[in-house]
């Protein structure tokens, strides 16, 4: 059987699936770079505000429009603090205190907390067999990856709780999305673009009565300001961009394994950027944690059914993934 048509198809959106994980797997870095000049404040208001910029640039070239209703705006107000302000905030407080690479661990934490939330707050989803089993063994995970038996307490125990509860914020946002926001029908760029907006502002309001009057761009090194403009306008701007690519070419479930992805080059980036190190129970815990998740999500163990397919590619979807295809999550 001849195999090319498979080849070319591979070759179509593999590129672009390696960048976005490179992509929002470098973020980790480009925050530990900057939290040494900028309070996490700052540098949560400087990114979203040029993920903003570069999103409604986006938008005007797609001749895209952001929404009009009121209602979607007071959703997407609930969902701007604790999908991009709150967690991209707390990883810079726990980036003070913690490796990038774990940082990068802690994010895909994100599924498992979102599906206790989405069965018991938000009844979203039903909890099977299956997802109990996939939700036990990433907790179990966690643990691994906390090192619990050694104790709990001190900087960097502090630095890994800011870096969950980050994901424990998108455990709230995404189910949150699904329910009031995703069925809308405004693209999920122009979702994402009101999203940033609305976190900028927040974040205009928030950051000067916590942390002070910003410090001017022209005030920051070269490195800082290389770093802010790639979390900004590359990880939270253009990355969403590539993202849908991705999902027309490859499918919804495809493109969503990327997020296995992000962990594996944080780890790399952090190791060879930042020579970073970790002790051998966070990487084990982190691979736990990935094994639970794909469990919980279908990706083990299970078959999926006709009915159950959605996408492009035909493939059956999380709600995490479904949720983020629709309403443009950022990954930090």
């Amino acid at each position: 059987m001849d195999s090319t048509p498979d080849r070319a198809a591979l070759r179509s959106w593999l590129p672009g699936f390696l960048a976005l994980a490179a992509i929002w797997g470098s973020s980790f870095l480009f925050i530990k770079i900057s939290i040494g000049e900028l309070h996490p404040l700052h540098l949560t208001l400087y990114r979203v505000g040029a993920g903003a910029v570069t999103l409604l640039v986006v938008l005007a070239v797609l001749r895209d429009r952001l929404p009009a209703e009121p209602r979607v705006w007071a959703h997407l107000t609930v969902v701007a603090a604790f999908g991009v302000a709150v967690p991209f905030t707390l990883f810079g407080y726990g980036e003070q205190r913690v490796e990038s690479m774990l940082a990068g661990i802690w994010n895909a934490t994100t599924p498992l907390i979102v599906l206790p939330l989405a069965v018991l707050v938000f009844r979203t989803e039903r909890l099977t067999a299956r997802r109990a089993v996939g939700m036990t063994l990433g907790f179990a995970g966690v643990l691994v990856v906390l090192g619990v038996w050694q104790g709990v307490g001190g900087a960097h125990f502090t630095g890994q709780l800011m870096c969950l509860g980050a994901a424990a914020c998108y455990g709230v946002a995404i189910p949150y999305q699904k329910k009031f926001v995703a069925g809308s029908a405004h693209s999920g760029l122009s979702l994402s673009a009101a999203q940033l907006l609305v976190a900028t502002a927040q974040l205009a309001v928030v950051a000067p009565l916590v942390a002070g009057a910003p410090p001017a761009p022209t005030g920051l090194s070269a490195e800082v300001l290389a770093s802010v403009l790639a979390l900004g306008a590359l990880g939270t701007g253009l990355a969403f961009v590539i993202n849908l690519r991705n999902i027309r070419l490859a499918g919804a479930s495809t493109a969503s394994t990327v997020t296995y992805l992000v962990p594996v080059f944080a780890v790399l980036i952090g190791a060879l950027a930042l020579d970073e190190r970790l002790t051998w129970h966070q990487p084990v815990g982190a691979l736990v944690v990935l094994f639970g998740v794909a469990v919980s999500q279908g990706l083990i163990g299970r078959r999926p059914a006709p009915a159950d397919v959605a996408g492009p590619a035909g493939r059956r979807e999380s709600t995490v993934q479904k949720v983020r295809r629709q309403a443009g999550q950022p990954v930090a």
